[in-house]
C-alpha cells in the first residue's frame, strides 16, 4: 500500500541535523527494563500500527510512504538511531531503552504528540501486561486484534476541497528571544525540566480562570515581559492546537497542529492574574471555532501545495525554509499541550516522563505532558542559557506555585536521513 505524501511534505523539507523535525518520548519505568519483554511489546504494537511501519520512497517526482516489513529497531541506549537509514530499517519510527528508560523515536512529520501517545498506550499496555504478569484493563487502549478503520490511514487534509479560504493576517514581527538576550552565539541545545503537582496546579487554574496550555503561555508571558519591559517588540506565545475536531477526523494519525496566538498586549500588564488568564482563554475560544481552524488547515494546505509545485528537491527546500523563517519571526514562543496522557493502569509503572521535539526556530517550545499525578514542562531551547527558565521558575514561586527543577540535559534528538542527501 502506498501513502502519498502531503501533510509529511513541510516537515519532511525544513528537517536537518541541527533540528530534525521528530518527537522523543522519553518513559522511566518503575523498574529495570525487561529486552525480551520489550521486543515482545514492540512487535506486538507495531502490528497495530501499520500506517507507521513504513519506507520513505520517491516516485514519479513524488515522495512516498510504502510498506516496510522489516523489524522496528530497539537499541540499548539513549542516544536512538537514525531514522530513514540503514541503522534503523529504513522506519522513520524506532524505540531504544537504558536502566530503567524506555524512549519513543518517530518523525514528527509523521505523527503529532496525539498519535504518538496512541502508540505508547499500546505499548505500555503489552509491556506492562508481560512485564508485571498482570491482566490490565485495556478500555480505551487500541489492540492488535482491533480492526483498523479507513480513518486511521487516509489523510484528511490532502483531499479536502471544501476547505474555507484562509485570511490574510500580517502580523508585526515579534519580540526574539535569542536576540532579546544576545545569544547568538549560544548553540548549546538544552533542555530543563520541570515539574508541578497535577491536583495543585489544576487547582491554581480553577481558582484564577486558566487551563494548562493557557496559564503556562501567560506565565511564560508575564515572566519575559519582566525581563524586557521596554521592548517595543509584542510578546507573542502561539499555543498548539489538534485540527483532528474540526476536521471530523478524531482517528487520524497524521501530524495535525495548528496553532492560536496569544499575545500579552501591553493594556493587561496591569491587570490581576485571573482577569489576564481569562483574557487568554478567550483568545483561545475566538481562534479555535470550527472555520478558524479549518482556515489554518487551508493555510498549510496551501504550503503543501506550493511546495509540490517545485520539481526539485533543493527548491521545496527553499520553499519550506522561507515559510517557516516568515513564521518564526511573528512568535516569541510556543507552548505545546497534548492533554492529559491518561495511560490507564499503566501509570503506575511510571516514574518520569519527558516529551521532546526540536525547539522552533525562535528557541523556546514548552512541551506539557500530564501523567502519574503531575505535570512535567520541557523547556526546549535551541541555546543553554537559563535566563527564561530562571524567569519562570520566579514566576511559579510568585504565585505560590510549588516545582521541583528536576534535570538538565542535552536535547539530543537522533538524525533523520533525508533522501536528497544520499
Amino acid at each position: 500500500m502506498e501513502q502519498k505524501l502531503f501533510t509529511e511534505l513541510r516537515p519532511l523539507y525544513t528537517t536537518s541535523k541541527e533540528s530534525p523535525n521528530e518527537i522523543r518520548i522519553r518513559i522511566r519505568m518503575r523498574d529495570l527494563i525487561d529486552s525480551d519483554v520489550l521486543r515482545h511489546a514492540v512487535d506486538t504494537t507495531m502490528k497495530r500500527y501499520p500506517y507507521f511501519c513504513v519506507e520513505l520512497q520517491k516516485k514519479d517526482g513524488q515522495y512516498i510512504f510504502t510498506e516496510n516489513h522489516r523489524p522496528v529497531v530497539i537499541t540499548n541506549s539513549v542516544h536512538g538511531v537514525e531514522l530513514n537509514s540503514e541503522d534503523s530499517n529504513y522506519h522513520m519510527i524506532a524505540f531504544c531503552f537504558q536502566d530503567n528508560w524506555i524512549i519513543l523515536d518517530v518523525f514528527h512529520g509523521m505523527t503529532d504528540g496525539t498519535g504518538a501517545y496512541e502508540v505508547l498506550r499500546t505499548l505500555l499496555y503489552y509491556y506492562c501486561s508481560e512485564r508485571y504478569n498482570t491482566r490490565l484493563n485495556d478500555d480505551g487502549i487500541r489492540l492488535v486484534e482491533d480492526e483498523i478503520s479507513e480513518e486511521e490511514w487516509i489523510d484528511p487534509v490532502a483531499q479536502r476541497t471544501d476547505l474555507p479560504v484562509p485570511a490574510r493576517n500580517e502580523m508585526p514581527q515579534a519580540l526574539n528571544l535569542i536576540s532579546a538576550a544576545g545569544l547568538q552565539d549560544d548553540h548549546r541545545h538544552t533542555v530543563y525540566s520541570i515539574a508541578i503537582s497535577e491536583s495543585e496546579f489544576m487547582r491554581f487554574n480553577l481558582d484564577n480562570d486558566g487551563s494548562p496550555g493557557t496559564m503556562v503561555a501567560l506565565l511564560l508571558s508575564r515572566s519575559i515581559a519582566k525581563l524586557f519591559p521596554d521592548t517595543p517588540d509584542p510578546i507573542r506565545i502561539t499555543l498548539c492546537v489538534n485540527q483532528r475536531n474540526a476536521l471530523r477526523a478524531p482517528l487520524a494519525h497524521q501530524s495535525l497542529v495548528g496553532g492560536v496566538f496569544l499575545e500579552y498586549k501591553n493594556r493587561m500588564r496591569d491587570w490581576p492574574l485571573g482577569m489576564q488568564a481569562t483574557a487568554y482563554r478567550g483568545m483561545v475560544f475566538a481562534q479555535t471555532q470550527e472555520e478558524d481552524v479549518l482556515m489554518g488547515v487551508a493555510s498549510q494546505a496551501g504550503i503543501s501545495r506550493m511546495i509540490l509545485s517545485k520539481e526539485s528537491d533543493r527548491e521545496r527546500q527553499g520553499v519550506a525554509g522561507y515559510i517557516s523563517t516568515l513564521a518564526a519571526k511573528v512568535l516569541t514562543a510556543t507552548v505545546s499541550y497534548v492533554g492529559k496522557a491518561n495511560y490507564r493502569e499503566t501509570e503506575q509503572y511510571i516514574r518520569d516522563f519527558r516529551a521532546w521535539t526540536s525547539s522552533t526556530a525562535n528557541g523556546l517550545t514548552v512541551e506539557i505532558s500530564a501523567v502519574n499525578g503531575r505535570f512535567t514542562l520541557d523547556f526546549l531551547q535551541s541555546f543553554s542559557c537559563p535566563l527564561f527558565v530562571n524567569a519562570f521558575l520566579k514566576e511559579l514561586e510568585e504565585n505560590g506555585i510549588v516545582y521541583d527543577l528536576q534535570d538538565v540535559n542535552e536535547l539530543e534528538l537522533p538524525n533523520i536521513k533525508l533522501p536528497w542527501t544520499e
